[in-house]
């Protein structure tokens, strides 16, 4: 049977359709879309590039100034900072290895390793073995870690109950609390660290892709920087519903320390925050993600962050929700810092699993340029980097 031609014109107009339609469908929509289909120069920050002699010597640094045992050394006043348990020692040794191989291996700033229990011979030995800067094992003073005497016990168990039921991971697990709170508002009080300014926070199991030829240390201090981050997440708003109307109480009480340059729009940004954000009250949820955190912790000591963490640790929600110290740090350097103080490090290639920050730069090798996750395509959502870039810039 012949087909009138008419027909035919139609069925293939119909078959065009809905090929189109499936494509509007299924396409990625901008939510979903990694950060490197939006930003494709990840490049090197320009003001970074280092400089060459003749001979080729870098003129950013001499090497024997950054010896170990250098008499006259270049290195300020920082270290390489890791809170780990001794079971962790071979995540942390790796990490250690990816550091030392892109950056620490030229410029030799020691480790200093936090631990609520003191290290095993095999942490240390593991550790010290995998660099050749000065390693230093701390133990955390009990008042920093254990409970405060505020928090009840009952209430606490019966809000993990509540947290869990809405899935909030680690919601009953005491010490996660505890690792929140100390990250927050007391690892830079440790007797350790008084007489050191700046620190750079590894974790165990993370990784490093680029080689960094410049004291990022001196960088930081040079160009008045007081924190660094890679990549800017949203957060979880079941886990921290008051975070916000504490802050709020906290600002009517103390106006004098919001910065004029504040980053406030980024803090309360309602565009692009996800569904499910009217949790957080206000809140935009976006947040440093603080695995990785370069900071100058003159800013912890101020007056204006001191009073923000007391206030926030005597409401209680490190213990009656979950606030983590990646918000909490947020919130502060989004409100009381100059927001043209906070730099994102587009060169280090970082990976906390499972996100990424991939430069697009030939010194780089074993991450995708602009990749965002290897996880499920929902994940490309929790990307708060290109809010960041509208209400601040690339700093």
């Amino acid at each position: 049977m012949t087909i009138a031609r008419p027909v035919r014109a139609l069925i293939g107009l119909c078959a065009l359709l809905w090929c189109f339609f499936l494509y509007v469908l299924f396409k990625p929509s901008p939510e979903f879309q990694g950060p490197g289909d939006r930003y494709q120069n990840f490049e090197r920050d320009p003001t970074l590039d280092p400089t060459f002699e003749p001979d080729g010597k870098l003129v950013h640094y001499d090497e024997g100034n950054y010896a170990p045992d250098a008499k006259k050394s270049d290195r300020i006043e920082a270290t390489l900072l890791a809170l780990v348990r001794n079971s962790e020692v071979d995540d942390m040794v790796q990490s250690m290895q990816d550091l030392e191989r892109v950056w620490n291996n030229k410029f030799n700033y020691p480790w200093t390793f936090f631990n609520d229990v003191p290290f095993t011979e095999e942490f240390k030995e593991k550790t010290s073995a995998a660099t050749n800067a000065k390693c230093i094992y701390e133990v955390i003073p009990d008042e920093h870690w254990t409970k405060p005497s505020w928090i009840d016990d009952a209430t606490f168990q019966s809000s993990a109950k509540v947290l869990e039921g809405k899935g909030v991971q680690y919601a009953s697990k005491m010490s996660y609390h505890q690792m929140c709170r100390w990250n927050s508002g007391l690892f830079y009080k440790h007797p350790a660290l008084k007489d050191t300014r700046y620190y750079w926070r590894v974790e165990p199991n993370v990784h490093f892709f680029c080689d960094i030829d410049y004291d990022v240390f001196r960088y930081m201090h040079d160009n008045n920087k007081t924190y660094g981050f890679t990549i800017n997440l949203y957060d979880d708003p079941k886990t921290l519903p008051t975070l916000w109307p504490e802050t709020v109480k906290f600002l009517a009480d103390h106006p004098e320390h919001l910065n004029e340059n504040n980053a406030m729009k980024w803090v309360t940004d309602d565009e692009h925050r996800p569904q499910n954000n009217h949790d957080a009250q206000g809140y935009s949820t976006c947040h440093f993600w603080s695995n990785f955190e370069v900071a100058d912790m003159e800013f912890w000591r101020s007056k204006a962050y001191g009073d923000y963490f007391e206030h926030l640790d005597k409401a209680g929600g490190f213990f009656y929700e979950r606030w983590g110290d990646a918000p909490v740090h947020s919130i502060a350097l989004g409100l009381f810092e100059d927001a043209s103080k906070i730099h994102w490090f587009r060169d280090i290639g970082y990976q906390h699993i499972p996100f990424f920050n991939c430069p697009n730069s030939p010194k780089c090798k074993g991450c995708v340029t602009g990749r965002l996750t290897d996880g499920e395509a929902w994940l490309h959502r929790d990307d708060c980097r290109p809010v960041w870039f509208k209400h601040v810039g690339m700093g």
